[in-house]
């Protein structure tokens, strides 16, 4: 690194340090020293706040060819994501937007405000096939500015009232709000959770993911989702190598121990802008590891920082993502765990939405 750049530090309650340029941007920007740090240091600097504007949707529901990911439709009521983890791979989609996938993509947030006007006029499209919707395969639904926007709840309503079945994954407590719709609609078999936890260690989460509920706080939600009779399961995800793989089979036991009845994972996956960032954090808020870290992920990505086959990314290919498999397995075998796609959800009873009328419901 030049000597004249200036490092970046680390921002209390965001993931990323700094906001790179996308990889559609022509112009670059060159930090320099002008000998002012030093003087400004007693200063406290502001901490970027987090910004929400709302779009206007044309569509919602996206469809999936992936051979990798199992399901076929997805929708995410935000792009963006406040809970800032810094591994997540959806950061690289904001340079789409002209914004940067570091500090931009979890404070610079897109709220899709007509998100249940546009659903139920696509579940009421003729023709339409109705198969589960997976909410939050990009962003998460249950992000702290949910609270506010209601965006999601909003989504589950309009499906609760069609009958359709949906899949939500989530890293946030704020889940247990939407428990009466959740509870109703697992009644029908419509609908499934699934809690990411990737490690037990509150230190390690608040870094990784700083606005996401803290490890503790998920497995209480796991255990509110079973309690009130929603099928729930915990995804393992994404494990980081000499990072946080050591809490793979801890994180199974207490999921297990809360209420959640199937698992699953998927190892760091680094496309595009994402493999600057992660090394970035690195070596902010590891070190001592972080040549260790990139070593094993490069092992697992046939010698790259990232390998986008869709026969590996998920889990990794060479002797340590084998090792992972085989960990993940007997943890899974010892605790009963079922797969995560094991679950068949119910689309039998869907009932295309009626449009809003202005005479209300008369009948």
């Amino acid at each position: 690194m030049d000597s004249t750049v200036t490092p970046p530090a680390a921002i209390k309650g965001r993931g990323a340090a700094s906001n790179p340029e996308g990889r559609f941007e022509t112009i670059r920007h060159h930090a320099e020293d002008d000998g002012w740090r030093g003087v400004l240091l007693d200063e406290a600097a502001p901490r970027p706040p987090t910004c929400v504007t709302e779009e206007r949707a044309r569509s919602v529901i996206t469809r999936n060819d992936s051979p990798d990911i199992a399901f076929e439709q997805a929708m995410n009521p935000y792009r963006g994501c406040e809970h800032g983890c810094i591994y997540c791979f959806a950061r690289p989609s904001h340079s789409y937007l002209n914004l940067s996938p570091g500090l931009d993509f979890e404070t610079k947030i897109r709220a899709k405000g007509n998100l249940a006007e546009v659903l139920r006029a696509e579940l009421a499209k003729p023709g339409y096939v109705p198969k589960p919707i997976n909410i939050g395969s990009n962003t998460d639904p249950y992000q702290p500015i949910e609270k506010k926007w209601r965006l999601t709840r909003a989504a589950l309503e309009v499906l609760a009232e069609s009958h359709h079945p949906c899949t939500i994954v989530t890293k946030n407590a704020l889940v247990e709000r939407d428990l009466d719709l959740l509870a109703a609609m697992a009644h029908e078999r419509l609908v499934q959770v699934f809690v990411s936890v990737n490690s037990l260690d509150n230190h390690l989460a608040a870094k990784l993911e700083p606005r996401a509920s803290a490890p503790h706080r998920r497995l209480k939600a796991v255990a509110a989702l079973a309690a009130a009779g929603v099928p729930v399961g915990v995804l393992v995800a994404p494990i980081i190598p000499a990072l946080n793989d050591k809490d793979m089979e801890a994180v199974l036991e207490r999921a297990h121990e809360a209420g959640a009845r199937c698992a699953g994972y998927t190892v760091l996956r680094l496309p595009w802008e994402l493999k600057v960032l992660f090394r970035e954090w690195l070596a902010l808020h590891a070190p001592q590891r972080a040549e260790h870290v990139m070593s094993l992920v490069q092992q697992m990505n046939g010698g790259r920082d990232y390998d986008s086959d869709f026969r590996s990314r998920m889990r990794g290919q060479g002797v340590f993502a084998e090792l992972l498999r085989k960990r993940f397995e007997v943890a899974c075998r010892r605790h009963g765990f079922g797969r995560a796609r094991e679950l068949q959800l119910d689309a039998s009873r869907f009932v295309p939405p009626r449009k809003p009328s202005p005479q209300g419901e008369l009948f």
